[in-house]
């Protein structure tokens, strides 16, 4: 396997703990799919990958290092429910989730590669999987982007310690790893805001305590809003809670956001909410981006779908096959808000007071990154963030598909798909 400049540093360094801090599409998996298979060529040795769910750890690894083994002739047997390569000198490679830190116990490893371990709880490391090296003097590698002054912080700070001869530590940015141009760069900071192009692309160490929504601007978000008389279609961020059910309404015209009116009903219903829809909006075209749960939650009393209620009202629904993770969710929207070159593209009307409150006053809990849920500032706020991060995500993998026929960039909607 190719390995680039930067990621032959890492590999060839003998350092029983090594950490790389890179941007996106930097090649961590490959590198680390290189590392696993540069280990387990030695017999009877055992190598996990784990990144932070079973699921994630699926999709990103383990057809690739199947078939890059399977290439090589090295495979004795394949164990597809767990996971697992049995190599034919008898060393394993297992592919594992933190979201289970149990089944991860008491098992000798030779060599751990955590994967995104920002996004693991520090636990999983200190309480799991650092006695598993113990006995055996295992190695271990650990990849990520950062998220914060998290455990992964810590860790690359151990790995700057010049006078400790088992850590080492790097960071890299998308740039350097040799996977992504520098055109496709220039598009990333048009498209994210500051704080975000900096820690995705530039593996910078950002801080996301306080304030959730940093894009967000009191004096350039707010604005007068008039809704000019050409514009026939709304666009309609919906999240469903009984106390309160809530939307942002907007139009969208040349690539920007205008929100200009914003529904809180408490103690309600999404039959109550489709019912002031109509009631406000006659006449008018209404697209709705609903949480995803809205295809299977059930709040009426006939049993139906929250989606089936807004289909059959007429509106025409939005939303991906899938949740965004809630990281990838505020920085699409705060990317809107204002990207990395200061352009804005998202405004509010002052009337919308409820929204405006939620996006000035939510935080994150104290030395987390997780956005508070007990102050109830998150339910307009959620609300748009649905139909910004549908529209404009960050990760391509959220993207709207072509069939939709939906100009993203205008807002311009071409007819139901």
């Amino acid at each position: 396997m190719n390995l680039s400049d930067k990621q032959k540093i890492v590999a060839d360094n003998k350092s029983r703990f090594r950490v790389l801090v890179s941007g996106r599409r930097f090649g961590k998996t490959h590198l680390a799919l290189h590392q696993l298979a540069y280990h387990a060529r030695i017999p009877n040795q055992l190598c996990f990958y784990v990144s932070p769910s079973y699921r994630m750890s699926k999709q990103i690894a383990w057809v690739q290092i199947k078939n890059i083994l399977t290439d090589l002739r090295w495979i004795k047997k394949v164990n597809e429910a767990e996971l697992t390569l049995y190599l034919k000198n008898n060393s394993r490679i297992c592919l594992r989730g933190a979201d289970n830190p149990q089944s991860l116990r008491g098992i000798g490893l030779n060599l751990l590669i955590m994967d995104e371990c920002a996004d693991i709880d520090q636990a999983a490391w200190t309480e799991v999987l650092r006695p598993t090296l113990s006995d055996t003097g295992g190695k271990a590698l650990f990849f990520g982007t950062p998220k914060g002054m998290n455990w992964f912080y810590d860790l690359y700070q151990q790995g700057q310690d010049s006078t400790n001869d088992s850590w080492a530590s790097w960071q890299f940015t998308t740039l350097q790893g040799g996977w992504v141009s520098q055109e496709e760069i220039e598009w990333a900071r048009q498209d994210l805001d500051a704080k975000t192009f900096r820690q995705e692309y530039e593996a910078t160490w950002e801080v996301y305590s306080g304030i959730v929504w940093t894009g967000f601007s009191m004096t350039d978000t707010v604005k007068h809003i008039q809704v000019p008389d050409d514009i026939n279609t709304y666009h309609i961020g919906i999240d469903f809670n009984l106390d309160p059910m809530t939307a942002a309404v907007s139009y969208i015209k040349d690539g920007k956001i205008y929100v200009f009116d914003e529904i809180q009903i408490w103690s309600s219903n999404t039959d109550e909410l489709v019912e002031e829809i109509h009631n406000r909006y006659k006449g008018k075209k209404i697209i709705a981006y609903p949480d995803p749960a809205a295809r299977q939650r059930r709040t009426s009393a006939a049993r139906r779908t929250d989606a089936s209620i807004l289909q059959n009202a007429g509106l025409v629904l939005k939303m991906p096959s899938k949740h965004m993770s809630i990281r990838d969710r505020i920085n699409s929207t705060n990317s809107k808000f204002c990207n990395a070159n200061n352009e804005r593209g998202v405004f509010i009307s002052p009337k919308c007071k409820n929204l405006i409150n939620s996006l000035a006053k939510h935080t994150y809990k104290e030395g987390t990154s997780i956005p508070t849920k007990n102050e109830g500032w998150d339910h307009l706020t959620d609300a748009l963030s649905y139909k910004i991060s549908y529209l404009y995500p960050i990760t391509k993998s959220y993207e709207a598909q072509p069939q939709q026929r939906f100009n993203l960039r205008t807002g311009d909607d071409y007819g139901r798909f």
